[in-house]
């Protein structure tokens, strides 16, 4: 009933729905004021697997790992977080077909998880270049919430978390 292919081909196209919408809230972001006190930028996303949402916010940190919030300075900049993407379906199931579809999930967990990883990366990439992404002289990665590693959108691999804080 269900195949991984399937699977996987229903995000791509879900997610392509979205990319105006991320391209366009992107584009936003980048023509911040970003604080001096910013030493790179963080794409957080955030994944509700039993709901099939993805949200993503864009926080601005220092090099110890620490968020950089906004102190009030003259002229006024950004710092701080702030939401790209709200919770987006990035794939649909009638709730009659939960139980088996978490059922095939959990037999292809192993196959499944790294080939979802990887279309939200090379959606997100693609989203970050259209919207101009390597003109920004920030540093820039995409984390999945609470992983140990980060994918550096400027030289488009992944890296140990402790990388980007050295």
């Amino acid at each position: 009933m269900f195949t991984v292919d399937h699977y996987i081909d229903s995000i791509k196209a879900n997610l392509e729905k979205q990319t105006d919408l991320l391209v366009g809230n992107l584009k936003q972001s980048f023509s911040y004021n970003f604080s001096p006190d910013i030493d790179l930028l963080d794409f957080s996303a955030f994944i509700e697997p039993t709901r099939f949402e993805l949200s993503i916010r864009m926080f601005s940190m220092d090099k110890e790992g620490n968020e950089v919030f906004d102190e009030g300075n003259d002229p006024p900049v950004f710092a701080g977080s702030e939401e790209i993407l709200s919770e987006v379906e990035y794939h649909q199931m009638n709730d009659s077909q939960l139980d088996d579809f978490f059922e095939f999930y959990e037999q292809n967990e192993e196959t499944l998880v790294p080939r979802e990883q990887k279309v939200f990366i090379d959606w997100f990439s693609q989203c970050w270049e259209k919207a101009g992404g390597t003109s920004l002289k920030l540093p820039s990665y995409f984390i999945f919430h609470d992983d140990y590693k980060s994918y550096d959108l400027k030289s488009n691999k992944w890296i140990d978390d402790e990388e980007k804080w050295s």
